[in-house]
């Protein structure tokens, strides 16, 4: 069974003007999804800057995520890291608080060869027994998973999904193809509806923070074999992905919402503000899908 179908928003991390977590306002956005068809939170993701998170501040944001949404949808919760004894200890902790699945990224910085990644994965799904969704974003890792590596893993029985961001739609129909145990979630936007038509059971969107309903029924519909609805929204918000990565995520999303009125503070360091010219693009698109976008 998969851990989810359709959406899953990777939410970003609310800051005070203090830059400590907002942990009010990271409620009123769990409720927000919640009400708006989201299907699944990932917490602790890149979108919510995770690599400046503290260990507490993950537990504490894992803790209260799981209170709050009190089982409505499934938690996800990232726990990768370059070091493996981190990232079995972390995704131990984040099973036994009660999520549904980990998001585990491919090891980055020391770029692993193969059979240290194989042996990454597999000491953190020995010390859990949460189903493990990996994550493949070579522009940010600096390494791929194989096709053959993949397969190794797809054997690991909590090895269940993979969230495909290398942004190579030939790489992502050779997994539905040769590794259909993988549930596939896009990890690009512009990409959801080209993933579900290999087979794909969702995305976990960064867009989803803005246009949650949206990005569900891009999905459901898709589903419902309501393709061409699917189709015509994965079209017509484009340009808005487009402009949610003008610079680095998740410093574009941030903006957006703090334009929207969503108060969700700054990025924290080393993100730093957006260019003007860049910010000024960005408002532009939002204010050209108008209101009844963010319905």
């Amino acid at each position: 069974m998969s851990i989810f179908r359709g959406s899953g928003v990777a939410i970003i991390t609310p800051f005070t003007k203090e830059n400590t977590v907002n942990f009010e306002k990271l409620g009123e956005l769990l409720e927000y999804h919640i009400q708006n068809s989201t299907d699944a939170i990932i917490i602790n993701g890149t979108t919510g800057e995770s690599a400046t998170l503290t260990d507490e501040e993950k537990e504490k944001l894992i803790e209260y995520t799981l209170r709050k949404v009190n089982r409505r949808v499934p938690v996800i919760a990232g726990t990768g890291s370059n070091n493996t004894k981190h990232a079995v200890e972390m995704s131990r902790l984040a099973c036994e608080l009660g999520v549904d699945g980990l998001l585990i990224v491919t090891p980055y910085y020391n770029k692993g060869n193969e059979n240290g990644i194989y042996e990454h994965y597999r000491a953190i799904s020995e010390a859990v027994t949460c189903p493990i969704i990996l994550y493949t974003v070579p522009s940010r890792t600096g390494v791929n998973l194989s096709i053959n590596l993949l397969k190794r893993l797809s054997e690991i029985e909590n090895i269940v999904a993979i969230k495909e961001a290398s942004g190579n739609i030939s790489y992502a129909a050779e997994i539905a193809r040769s590794i259909p145990k993988l549930d596939i979630y896009s990890g690009n936007d512009d990409m959801t509806v080209p993933i579900l038509s290999l087979g794909g059971v969702g995305v976990i969107s960064v867009s989803a923070n803005i246009i949650p309903k949206k990005v569900h029924d891009m999905c459901i519909n898709f589903f419902n074999r309501e393709i061409e609805i699917s189709r015509e929204l994965q079209l017509r918000y484009n340009n808005l992905v487009d402009a949610l990565f003008i610079e680095v995520n998740p410093v574009p999303i941030k903006e957006a919402m703090n334009y929207l009125g969503y108060d969700v503070g700054k990025c924290r360091l080393p993100l730093g503000e957006m260019y003007e010219t860049n910010k000024k693009i960005l408002h532009e698109v939002i204010d050209l899908h108008g209101v009844e976008a963010w319905k």
